[in-house]
């Protein structure tokens, strides 16, 4: 059912529809604000950098980020991800 609406056009605040529809709205700005609570995925590594902002590939963690790195230019060039992005 339509919101009904008062003579001057503005939303009939006594109605059912009205309150359902208000009660919705807070129910997903509730769970908007509890999604945004979860932890996110921290991005740096925690490797060492150079003076010139790049990575230190001579640490434990530089080895690491390196070769997930590769692991990933080696996956992006694979054929079975070519043909993924032909048919995006």
């Amino acid at each position: 059912m339509a919101i009904q609406r008062t003579a001057s056009g503005k939303v009939d605040k006594r109605t059912k529809e009205y309150k359902e529809m208000v009660e919705r709205a807070r129910k997903a700005r509730e769970a908007q604000k509890k999604a945004s609570k979860k932890p996110t995925i921290k991005k740096s590594s925690g490797a060492k950098r150079r003076a010139d902002g790049k990575l230190d590939k001579r640490t434990k963690e530089g080895k690491e980020a390196a070769a997930r790195m590769a692991k990933a230019r080696k996956a992006k060039g694979s054929l079975k991800n070519k043909i993924k992005r032909l048919f995006k």
